[in-house]
């Protein structure tokens, strides 16, 4: 298995709407340490644009030169946010270029983070009520119920969308090659009938 079997959501590395204040971005392969071996997945971020212009950051993907000017001319790097233990890899990445944006913690990622040697360190921790800083703006809960994952997923109010990382998985199999595509469909999460994967 390959990068190469990946296909990723063109154009990369650049802001693409959703709604008012909201936009995903589309990122580079990562590769995720899992059953003995690494596994290559696209990358996707959410950025929400808050009332005061401050950022929020759900799951940072790889930082681009052409990705923070985009970014910086949105406004302020404050929430750069763990959704789930396996969100975290290009949070320091971040942090570097954003020395003041606040760096929070999902359930876990702090002992994942030290298993897998990266160094990162977070500065809050996510809870099952949103942080006063958007709580007027996105709201958010932890969903429990598996001993491998627990995620914070979160509600963009004004938009009035959902935000997921591995919660529900909907994966094209003309996205991720042969391979993927089988363990995606074993795993019950292969378009068009995405869901909560088996393993989580």
């Amino acid at each position: 298995m390959t990068t190469s079997d990946i296909k990723l959501y063109e154009p990369i590395n650049t802001l693409k709407a959703v709604n008012e204040n909201i936009w995903i971005v589309d990122g580079s392969i990562a590769h995720m340490r899992a059953y003995g071996t690494t596994i290559p997945f696209p990358t996707r971020m959410t950025v929400i644009k808050l009332k005061n212009d401050d950022l929020f950051l759900h799951s940072p993907i790889q930082l681009t030169l052409g990705l923070k000017a985009e970014i910086d001319a949105l406004g302020t790097v404050r929430h750069l946010i763990s959704p789930n233990k396996l969100h975290y890899e290009f949070i320091p990445e971040w942090s570097k270029h954003y020395p003041a944006a606040l760096r929070w913690a999902s359930p876990g990622v702090q002992q994942r983070a030290e298993q897998m040697k990266i160094s990162v360190v977070f500065d809050r921790d996510l809870g099952e009520t949103p942080d006063p800083a958007w709580a007027d703006e996105i709201d958010q809960t932890i969903v429990h119920g598996s001993r491998f994952l627990h995620e914070v997923v979160f509600f963009h109010k004004s938009s009035r969308t959902l935000i997921l990382a591995d919660l529900i998985e909907n994966f094209e199999r003309e996205k991720i090659g042969r391979f993927l595509g089988l363990l995606a469909k074993l795993g019950g999460a292969l378009d068009p009938d995405g869901k909560a994967p088996l393993d989580i």
